[in-house]
């Protein structure tokens, strides 16, 4: 925020007119995140107007709001809260004690994820297994577990000493909207300590069920990410945010698949993350300020986004419904017995791998001229392409989800070891 503020508000500055970038893929949650945060933080605008003033001016009408995601909604949230309490910002080193899951189904992976290498690269850095999930038969046992961390309020006191209060998206009655019957109450514990070395943390899931030819069917893919700093209060209380706290959220309120709202069938109800901080002889804390007009901002470099291997097998890969190759990730992962555990959910829900999504994201943006004049929008429809991961003869796995659930019909000589039918004669 200040490096764009420096640029475009430099009052030495010999040109006018000066502009700011801002792009991402579709140039509309990130992109509009970044453009909120700016005006907010900057230019003193509320988190709503600016909210409203951005799908104003980057959306179709009837194509929604938009910076829609809930993390990113939740991060623009944060930036009002920073800019409104001395822009004071304390980065410490996270423990994940617990996550605390309502109503779990069959075959569902949970993973804990932070940012590493100054932001540019996500990890994984911990994978639950079945001998550290632990069975709930009593609610008291959830509560009892929880006491020992309380609950992420965000509550404070504002320059005038009154209680203010700006809850995460929370809720102690979980609402269920699919036609599976909920699954039971478990709680993961971590067998050796799970340490993010920042305050952003991402609980990711993924719900897989068996396939054949030693394939999965991911049925479900969820994340949500939270920034213990603001759900410990650090804005409301000068810096001093909360050493643990639990941050609670809904299955229909976490994130999906590459920015939307698609998450595939229900995985849970509800969680519940107990985390806390590493004490300053462990963990030293880093006080961080606004750099005033005219300061040097510190610049870091772009990330190498080319660098996929050095992420984690889990977040390089795109993470997206349909088949896939089992890795060793999942071995020791409990997985539902049949694609006949999904209850009635059709296949071709999850049939293929390619979605819609990323032009789905482009339909509603508007495009503009050098004179702010409106310019339809008319991207090229990428070439649909089926997983890049291939069986023996070639085939895509996506093609052969498409096989599976009828929705495409495949000769004979496309199939492993199969001959062309018009070699093949009719048994006797």
């Amino acid at each position: 925020m200040a490096s764009m503020r420096n640029w475009l508000k430099d009052p030495d500055a010999k040109d006018e007119g000066r502009v700011v970038v801002v792009h991402c893929k579709a140039g509309k949650g990130r992109s509009g995140t970044v453009a909120c945060s700016y005006l907010i933080s900057e230019d003193g605008w509320t988190m709503e107007d600016a909210l409203a003033r951005f799908t104003q001016r980057r959306m179709r009408t009837g194509f929604g709001a938009g910076v829609s995601i809930p993390s990113q909604i939740r991060w623009v949230g944060y930036v009002d809260r920073w800019s409104k309490h001395g822009k004071l910002y304390v980065e410490r080193q996270v423990e994940i004690v617990e996550v605390h899951v309502w109503g779990l189904r069959d075959g569902v992976k949970v993973a804990v994820e932070g940012f590493v290498d100054k932001g540019r690269i996500i990890k994984t850095f911990h994978i639950f297994n079945k001998h550290e999930r632990l069975l709930v038969v009593d609610e008291q046992e959830h509560q009892d577990s929880l006491l020992a961390h309380p609950p992420s309020t965000n509550e404070g006191k504002d320059s005038q000493g009154n209680l203010t209060s700006t809850t995460a998206t929370t809720s102690s009655t979980p609402t269920h909207k699919g036609s599976e019957v909920g699954g039971p109450d478990v709680i993961f514990r971590p067998a050796s300590r799970i340490v993010l070395p920042s305050n952003d943390i991402n609980i990711d899931f993924e719900r897989r069920n068996r396939a054949t030819y030693g394939l999965t069917m991911v049925t479900s893919v969820a994340h949500v990410w939270f920034n213990a700093f603001f759900e410990g209060a650090g804005p409301e209380n000068s810096g001093e945010a909360a050493s643990s706290g639990v941050f609670e959220i809904e299955w229909d309120a976490m994130d999906g698949i590459r920015g939307s709202s698609k998450k595939g069938t229900r995985a849970f109800d509800r969680i519940a993350v107990a985390w806390k901080t590493l004490d300053n002889h462990e963990g030293p804390q880093t006080i961080i300020t606004e750099p005033q007009i005219g300061e040097p901002v510190p610049e870091s470099t772009a990330a190498d986004w080319q660098r996929a291997n050095a992420m984690s097998p889990t977040t390089a890969s795109g993470k997206d419904l349909g088949l896939r190759a089992e890795g060793p990730g999942s071995a020791s992962m409990s997985k539902a017995s049949s694609m006949g555990s999904l209850r009635g959910e059709p296949l071709s829900s999850f049939a293929s791998q390619d979605s819609d999504d990323d032009e789905a994201g482009f339909a509603g943006v508007k495009a503009h001229g050098i004179h702010q004049d409106s310019l339809p929008l008319d991207f090229a429809k990428e070439e649909r392409r089926s997983s890049p991961e291939v069986t023996g003869n070639g085939v895509g796995l996506g093609a052969i989800a498409d096989i599976i659930g009828g929705m495409r019909h495949v000769r004979t000589n496309n199939l492993p070891d199969g001959k062309p039918e018009e070699e093949m004669k009719t048994a006797k």
